[in-house]
């Protein structure tokens, strides 16, 4: 009796299994992609830095000033930093099966528990990575803002669960249909040039403004930057459109990953 009772008191909950299992995975992760320097860490801040960097130089011999505010840097990361939020989370979250896919194997490592844990260590990494540049970019500039948290955290955080989403639907396609990664690869390389981060909509021809509202991503950035522009008032933004863009990919790929999981395994 009382043997039984200690067992009952040492097993983990089905929760309690489930953390467990993604705190392992993501202490793997980091120890396999960034190695246990400090160098892989770095990168991940100096990769999306050169990007704003060179951004900003070229539009500024270009133009006198961006298109909001005095900083072509913040404008830039404004919106280069959000369009990163979804296309690592999308990308990395895509790959959490076949990153995991040995350990998947054992009962107590479920699918959900990869997926989980890539992408809260992803998401970490990014939104770290987002806070550190911005904040440079404020204080080397030296620039005086008037902050407005909210739509800045609104837009993070739908970023990362459109990342979520799509990333759910990735890691079925790209393990069922090993195509889509260059597919994948090739409709994301666009995207900063029609995310709004170059040129904000209003700004648009009419033309491309009625073509590129359907972009979700147009919409996380303009929402970002109402965060930092105290005069910018976006009115295109819709949160019940980027709700859809969100919903549909993360039922249909939870639910493709679910009933084939197995498979997928195996294949």
């Amino acid at each position: 009796m009382f043997s039984g009772s200690r067992n009952t008191r040492g097993a983990l909950s089905p929760f309690g299994a489930s953390m467990r299992s993604i705190a392992a995975l993501m202490l793997r992760e980091m120890s396999t992609r960034y190695g246990r320097t400090p160098g892989g860490y770095i990168w991940t801040v100096l990769e999306p830095l050169g990007m704003i960097i060179l951004l900003s130089f070229a539009w500024s011999l270009l133009a006198r000033t961006p298109s909001l505010g005095t900083s072509f840097a913040l404008f830039k990361g404004t919106g280069f930093l959000v369009l990163q939020v979804f296309t690592i989370l999308g990308g990395q979250i895509g790959h959490a099966l076949t990153f995991s896919k040995s350990l998947l194997r054992y009962p107590r490592v479920t699918w959900i528990d990869a997926v989980m844990a890539r992408f809260l260590l992803n998401m970490t990494v990014v939104y770290v990575v987002t806070f550190l540049i911005l904040s440079g970019i404020i204080l080397f500039e030296d620039l005086q803002l008037l902050i407005s948290w909210g739509p800045i955290f609104l837009a993070m955080s739908l970023a990362a669960a459109l990342g979520m989403g799509v990333g759910c639907l990735n890691a079925f396609l790209f393990i069922r249909f090993p195509v889509w990664q260059q597919i994948w690869a090739i409709l994301t390389r666009p995207l900063f040039l029609i995310s709004g981060v170059i040129v904000i909509y209003e700004d648009m021809p009419p033309l491309a403004q009625a073509i590129l509202w359907y972009n979700p991503i147009l919409h996380l950035t303009g929402m970002m930057r109402d965060g930092f522009y105290v005069l910018y008032r976006p009115s295109y933004i819709s949160l019940v459109y980027v709700g859809f863009w969100i919903i549909i990919p993360m039922v249909i790929g939870l639910l493709l990953l679910k009933r084939h999981h197995r498979d997928l395994l195996y294949r």
